[in-house]
């Protein structure tokens, strides 16, 4: 069951998902329009952190433009969108628009050029043009949202309500209820430019394609973009277009070298709208996570976990039914006898609707665990009731915490949401600190806590040894009027409590990034050792949090 879940969850990465969980990269949640600066190994080696951390913190608050840390993450991130764009690019390949058009376009360049060669020649330039097409597209989105915009798009209410109905109408017309088209105006214009012959002809030819296929690709297109806009990175919808157009040229160009393997590729037919029909239902699960991460940002309390579970059980079930040729759908061909192929999927579909009917009751259903709601939004939870909260770290008679009314920690853990509260707290229990910077819309920070924290070492430590201070940097929770203020890092006004956190963790600890881990010693506020971020592997988790307190505990002999 284990192979089957993890089969078919890489199948709904397939249906974009979510980028960064492809990548297993950090969440980005930005606040500020600011750049950080690279913090060496050095500055933060265990014996000298302590003695360098209030010198450097000092020198970040007179600060106003650091140049960034997270160049790795960039990095990574970047090469998710780009596979991302790529898996779509295949995916748009086999549409109904598209597929039936490859031996067409093979078939002109090989008449049209008079050797082999000037043939292979036509058809590298065609799929040139289809990549500048397509990452020229990107770049335009990027200009008329720009970074900052692009920056703000994971968190921002407006920004997800309008993915979410952007997305649910690509579905709707993956399933037949309309096609998205461009003029057909349009499509002649650049049909009669492409006639003319030449490069330019074959430029012209390559936007024909463009726009005639708008109808099977502008679904896969537009959530990609979304995708690329909102993990804030500001060449990721142009590095994700180019993926997309790589992996769509690829295939014209290859058979216009070796046209023998035309011969190879199944003929067109009913199978190609059950392929459409199929990303339809992918898209229409995405668009769920969109509307749960506004949800969790302004405490509406709409979309808890078991919600947003039984709707993506009644989609993949859907899913599995179609693939057994239960459902019908417009332009599908007459019931006719299941292949091996559509068989085997529909197992797996089924199979993962299967595996996440016990979340229901709460189980953790790991596998998934970054995409859904936090567990503390179950409402019928008989898995984290095993987690107890130890009396050591909690009495009865302790007073509620501050925002324990819209904050709730994972797995029972006795955690605060308040840093000088959180201090005090650990002050007084004399026991290390460790800053969780997390987000609600933050995929890894829900993966950690579902993968890692319930291990039982790494619990142990986390409920017994450590006091737990949870910021959530995306939070909407309008801040009180005297607690607002203009930050001196950015020159931003800090309005929320997802502002006020992450103006601190940007000006403070210099990242801007989600989950972030910050071990601190509360008598003085310095550094225990280098702070990381996700890190799924329990063991390794384990040390990092047991070095801190190793470090503590030498510091106040």
């Amino acid at each position: 069951m284990r192979l089957i879940t993890k089969v078919i969850t890489i199948l709904f990465i397939t249906g974009f998902t979510t980028i960064t969980a492809t990548a297993q990269t950090d969440s980005l949640v930005s606040y500020d329009d600011v750049e950080f600066t690279e913090i060496t190994d050095e500055q933060f080696s265990q014996q000298d952190s302590v003695k360098q951390s209030a010198d450097y913190k000092s020198s970040l608050s007179d600060t106003n433009i650091i140049q960034k840390d997270d160049s790795k993450t960039d990095k990574n991130s970047l090469w998710a969108i780009f596979i991302a764009g790529i898996i779509g690019g295949f995916a748009a390949f086999l549409m109904p628009c598209i597929f039936p058009m490859l031996p067409l376009t093979v078939s002109f360049f090989t008449k049209n050029g008079q050797t082999k060669g000037k043939a292979i020649m036509q058809a590298i330039i065609y799929g040139l043009s289809i990549i500048f097409i397509y990452v020229l597209l990107g770049l335009l989105v990027t200009l008329m949202f720009g970074a900052d915009a692009l920056n703000s798009l994971s968190t921002n209410g407006i920004f997800n309500i309008a993915f979410f109905i952007l997305l649910v109408v690509f579905a709707l017309s993956l399933f037949g209820a309309f096609e998205l088209s461009l003029p057909a105006s349009l499509a002649n214009k650049l049909d009669r430019k492409a006639n003319r012959g030449g490069l330019l002809g074959l430029f012209f030819m390559a936007a024909t394609l463009a726009v005639v296929s708008f109808s099977c690709t502008g679904p896969i297109i537009g959530t990609l973009l979304v995708q690329a806009a909102t993990m804030g990175e500001l060449l990721g919808p142009a590095v994700g277009m180019l993926g997309f157009a790589l992996a769509l040229a690829i295939p014209f160009t290859l058979f216009a070298m070796f046209p023998g393997l035309l011969k190879s590729l199944p003929s067109s037919g009913g199978w190609l709208n059950n392929v459409k029909v199929t990303l339809g239902f992918l898209e229409l699960a995405l668009a769920f996570k969109f509307l749960s991460n506004v949800d969790l940002a302004y405490h509406w309390n709409w979309f808890d976990r078991e919600v947003f579970l039984v709707l993506w059980i009644v989609i993949f079930a859907y899913l599995g039914f179609y693939l057994l040729g239960k459902l019908r759908f417009p332009g599908d061909p007459p019931s006719a006898n299941i292949g091996l192929p559509r068989m085997m999927l529909s197992m797996l579909a089924l199979a993962f609707t299967i595996y996440m009917i016990p979340g229901l009751w709460g189980a953790p259903l790991k596998s998934i665990s970054a995409f859904l709601p936090p567990q503390t939004t179950q409402d019928f939870d008989l898995y984290t009731t095993s987690f107890g909260r130890a009396q050591t770290n909690l009495s009865e008679n302790s007073p509620t915490h501050k925002y324990s009314e819209i904050f709730e920690a994972p797995l029972n853990l006795n955690a605060f949401f308040d840093y000088e509260e959180g201090m005090a707290y650990a002050k007084k229990v004399n026991k290390p600190v460790m800053l969780d910077f997390t987000g609600h819309a933050c995929v890894n920070c829900r993966k950690m806590e579902a993968s890692v924290w319930t291990d039982q070492e790494v619990y142990r430590l986390l409920n017994e040894e450590l006091v737990i201070i949870q910021l959530y940097v995306d939070d909407k929770t309008t801040l009180p009027t005297k607690e607002q203020y203009t930050s001196t890092f950015s020159g931003k006004d800090v309005r929320t409590i997802g502002n006020r956190w992450s103006d601190f963790q940007a000006s403070e600890y210099n990242s801007n990034s989600q989950p972030y881990y910050v071990l601190l010693n509360p008598s003085n506020e310095e550094i225990l050792i280098k702070p990381v971020g996700a890190d799924y592997n329990p063991k390794s988790y384990y040390n990092f949090l047991q070095s801190a307190i190793d470090q503590y505990k030498n510091n106040n002999l």
